[in-house]
């Protein structure tokens, strides 16, 4: 939970300082926003091979792998002279990214089971959501009182004490077989790719995680936006964004744990669908701030904890032993969907309705993905391995 908030905290904390980047380095801001969107889009090309590496090395070396590459560049930061090595150290940053959160599921899968792995899961997404909320709040202030260089020396602690706290505290559980074990040190992506697009309720999954991470970066990329036109004004805009993360934490330790005791999966899934289609056009239509924190919270609260049923159903439909490149195509798919979805929504923008289109795009996305969740099977399997 920790390190895999750690590296959202890393990759977003330009995000409220953009301004300052442009007023200190003199940059456009499509340039400065290269300091947060080169995380996704290293994010598509890295996935499935550390997902393979997870598989085939185990989620202790492939996470530590992660955190080496993440502290030295994280420290790097500290140099604030020059925005171009800002860029490549939030380069580095977004390359060691997947080889920490493509290891929640199979440590997950590792350590509990079967009946506690939603928890154990939603646990690592609700690090996930923190992480994303720290990365928004703290920077500002930070930066008020230290400076940019100051601010990323924080950062650099952080990051460093935590990783040290990876190395020294976490172990694997070995519950894989060791002729499982040699069969999967031949693992690479390329076969971990042609295995996983073979079956056909993991491609479900996958293509539920592209909408569903889609829906959310597009919203929350464009929130202020399409507040803004119903006249509420940044700051509230930003409590309003911090209030949906802060409920999607709460929400990820909730209802996975409801899945984990009732035993099922596809119906919380349903549930979460349903949920973020009742909720999203009134999040997107009102002006009334009051409401507004009541239909973000209940957004995160219900919606996101999706994201922590999707990986834990994706490590059942896959099996333990490749669970680090399912993990690895979702994240991977799902962060695709994240720009493609923002970029979709800006295209879709119009002149006279201003974001109404994209309001009623996500509310499509949001369709699609309750319609692929119908056709979902039920993915958690007692030890006999029949559904219970």
């Amino acid at each position: 939970m920790t390190v895999i908030g750690v590296s959202q905290m890393i990759y977003l904390n330009f995000v409220s300082l953009m301004t300052e980047v442009q007023n200190l380095y003199g940059v456009s801001e499509l340039l400065a926003s290269a300091l947060t969107l080169c995380n996704p889009l290293m994010f598509t090309l890295v996935s499935m091979p550390a997902g393979a590496m997870t598989d085939r090395k185990g989620y202790r070396f492939t996470i530590r792998l992660g955190l080496i590459i993440m502290s030295v560049f994280a420290c790097m930061r500290v140099y604030t002279g020059s925005f171009w090595l800002l860029l490549i150290c939030q380069i580095g940053n977004a390359v060691a990214q997947p080889f920490i959160m493509n290891g929640i599921t199979k440590l997950a899968a590792d350590w509990f089971a079967e009946e506690q792995r939603a928890v154990a899961t939603g646990l690592g997404t609700a690090g996930m959501f923190a992480g994303m909320a720290l990365g928004f709040s703290l920077p500002p202030h930070l930066n008020q009182s230290l400076g940019l260089s100051g601010t990323m020396i924080v950062f650099a602690i952080i990051t460093s004490v935590c990783s040290m706290g990876f190395f020294f505290l976490v172990k694997e559980n070995h519950t894989t077989e060791p002729d499982e074990m040699n069969r999967l040190r031949s693992f690479t992506a390329f076969t971990e790719v042609v295995h996983l697009i073979k079956d056909r309720s993991l491609i479900t999954i996958i293509l539920m995680a592209f909408l569903a991470f889609g829906f959310f970066n597009g919203l929350t990329t464009w929130l202020e936006g399409i507040l803004g036109q119903n006249g509420v004004g940044a700051l509230d805009v930003g409590n309003i964004g911090g209030v949906m993360i802060l409920a999607g934490i709460l929400g990820s330790l909730v209802i996975p744990t409801v899945s984990d005791s009732i035993k099922r999966r596809k119906p919380l899934l349903l549930f979460c669908g349903i949920s973020g289609i009742a909720l999203i056009m009134p999040l997107c239509l009102s002006g009334q701030v009051t409401w507004l924190y009541v239909y973000a919270g209940s957004l995160g609260f219900l919606f996101l904890p999706g994201f922590a049923l999707l990986l834990v159903m994706s490590e059942e439909i896959a099996g333990p032993e490749r669970a680090g490149g399912a993990a690895g195509a979702v994240m991977l798919v799902g962060n695709a969907g994240g720009v493609i979805v923002s970029i979709l929504m800006a295209i879709v923008k119009s002149e006279i309705t201003g974001w109404r289109p994209a309001e009623y795009l996500l509310l499509g996305i949001l369709i699609i993905v309750l319609s692929l969740g119908l056709l979902t099977s039920e993915s958690f399997r007692s030890e006999k391995g029949k559904v219970p």
